[in-house]
């Protein structure tokens, strides 16, 4: 089973715990699922902003941060989510745009794409679109969106190039890029680095922090920005690293402080008119 049919088959299974939780706390149906819940998902939207959504969007959330929090969004602007989920950040998003504006959700779990337009609706949001696809091949036009956020997906991606380079494509000049995701700093062992990931973010694929920047450049972004969220120490990865017959004591130099969720910032140029000119 190769990355993306794994991820299918686990957010596929969060949609489905999602719905049978129903007003369930978010971390009872975290933890069931993959027992990651505590610290990576855990407190990342305040209560105000769970009020605005169903239960339903909360449980499904398996983000690392929460971009909607992070980035200025403004009347009539046209949002575009990676890996939407549950829907949680695209209805705190659509409020934010209000009625002139337009919010898109793209995911390729026909699960969670089913719980998200059932959250809409129970929402009574309007100016909300849920599309199904993937990352990689993201099925809307040159330079139609304002601004792209994403909550801990990027880093599941095999060709995150080419998730950058059509982020880049589909931006309008202008544009911004402010995503959530788990960022690695430093060099850590092959071997730890993997236990770690799989902790920090379940099936994680995170990139060192100046592999992302470099990324980020080359897809043709500027006014790169990488700012730490929560980071990760020993500690909080203990009784998961021992449960895998890891000398915790052993490695704590080689992991603390290295792991965390950061939110990434980037903007294309008002002068770029051709986006999908870099190879």
């Amino acid at each position: 089973m190769d990355l993306r049919d794994i991820v299918k088959e686990k957010y596929g299974q969060a949609a489905q715990r999602a719905v049978k939780a129903g007003a369930a706390s978010c971390c009872e149906v975290k933890t069931e699922l993959h027992g990651c819940c505590d610290p990576i998902s855990s407190d990342i939207y305040d209560s105000l902003q769970t009020a605005e959504v169903p239960p339903e969007a909360v449980a499904a959330s398996l983000g690392c941060g929460n971009p909607t929090a992070l980035v200025e969004l403004n009347p009539g602007e046209t949002v575009l989510d990676l890996g939407s989920g549950g829907g949680i950040d695209v209805l705190l998003s659509a409020r934010r745009v209000g009625p002139s504006g337009k919010v898109y959700g793209l995911d390729m779990t026909e699960e969670m794409l089913a719980l998200a337009r059932e959250n809409q609706r129970k929402a009574g949001v309007r100016n909300v679109e849920f599309l199904r696809g993937e990352i990689e091949n993201i099925p809307l036009p040159d330079n139609s969106v304002d601004v792209i956020i994403s909550n801990c997906v990027i880093n599941l991606s095999g060709d995150k190039d080419r998730v950058l380079r059509e982020a880049f494509r589909v931006l309008k000049p202008g544009g911004r890029l402010a995503v959530s995701d788990v960022v690695v700093r430093g060099e850590v062992a092959p071997d730890i680095r993997q236990n770690m990931l799989l902790w920090v973010g379940c099936i994680a694929g995170a990139l060192e922090q100046s592999d992302y920047a470099a990324k980020l450049a080359k897809a043709g972004f500027d006014g790169i920005e990488i700012e730490p969220t929560r980071i990760y120490g020993i500690e909080d990865a203990r009784s998961f690293l021992t449960g895998k017959g890891i000398d915790v004591d052993a490695i704590a130099p080689q992991v603390q402080g290295r792991f965390m969720s950061a939110f990434i910032r980037s903007k294309k140029s008002a002068e770029s008119c051709c986006p999908g000119c870099r190879a």
